[in-house]
């Protein structure tokens, strides 16, 4: 059973910046594709970046240039670093694999807004 801890959500203004993180219970952490997915009210959950285990990164072109995602195999985490934050970043967000593998953790909230 995977389980994943994500945290660093909160309330921001427009043009601000958070760091989220997502502490995974798996034993080979390091041998997995990991990503980070949002999902913002009455909207379906999309995929916003990934990190092989290689380290090559990929982006949603909504956020590409402003997030950037990166993992500490040592701890078990990923992280998203965003910047330039703007309302329509509003969500939930939540980590899992670079493909859905596992079931979703609590998610954090982000919350952009004057």
């Amino acid at each position: 059973q995977v389980q994943f801890v994500e945290s660093g959500g909160g309330l921001v203004q427009p043009g601000g910046s958070l760091r989220l993180s997502c502490a995974a219970s798996l034993s080979i952490f390091s041998s997995y594709g990991m990503g980070w997915y949002r999902q913002a009210p009455g909207k379906q959950r999309e995929l916003v970046a990934t990190i092989t285990r290689n380290l090559t990164t990929n982006y949603a072109d909504s956020v590409k240039g402003r997030f950037t995602i990166s993992r500490e195999n040592r701890k078990k985490t990923v992280y998203l670093q965003m910047n330039s934050l703007k309302p329509e970043d509003t969500a939930v967000y939540y980590c899992n694999g670079d493909v859905v593998r596992w079931d979703w953790g609590q998610g954090t909230q982000v919350t952009v807004s004057s």
